[in-house]
């Protein structure tokens, strides 16, 4: 079976792991998950990740992220698909819930979250919004 989202295949896989108040999971790696991974850590949306070579493309495990029994990604979007491509420019990136949440970017400077895409006044591909 092929993938034809990875990225949204990853987000779900959280998104389902939070809702059933597992501690850990294990995602089929690649270089934009785990520089989204490294993005969720930064943030402290999730604890820890960790690229495990396993089989030809390994996987990425993730200790997801509880506090006072309660998870600290309260939601997760895909906002930018396959089928539509989603681009925003740094003027344009709302912030989500006052700034309590986090919009993911694709940007010619890497993966960044929306306050440091504004920082570096850059825009790109909107990737998901978590909060």
């Amino acid at each position: 079976m092929s993938m034809t989202d990875p990225i949204a295949d990853m987000l779900t896989s959280i998104r389902n792991a939070v809702n059933a108040r597992k501690d850990t999971l294990a995602v089929p790696a690649s270089k934009v998950k785990a520089e989204i991974a490294a993005l969720l850590t930064h943030q402290g949306y999730i604890s820890a990740f960790k690229i495990v070579k396993e089989g030809p493309q390994g996987k990425i495990a993730i200790k997801l992220k509880y506090s006072g029994g309660q998870p600290a990604i309260r939601g997760v979007r895909r906002v930018s698909r396959p089928g539509r491509r989603v681009y925003s420019s740094a003027g344009d990136l709302a912030p989500i819930l006052s700034g309590t949440g986090a919009v993911i970017l694709s940007t010619n400077k890497g993966i960044l979250t929306d306050t440091e895409a504004r920082e570096a006044n850059v825009g790109g591909e909107v990737i998901c919004e978590i909060w």
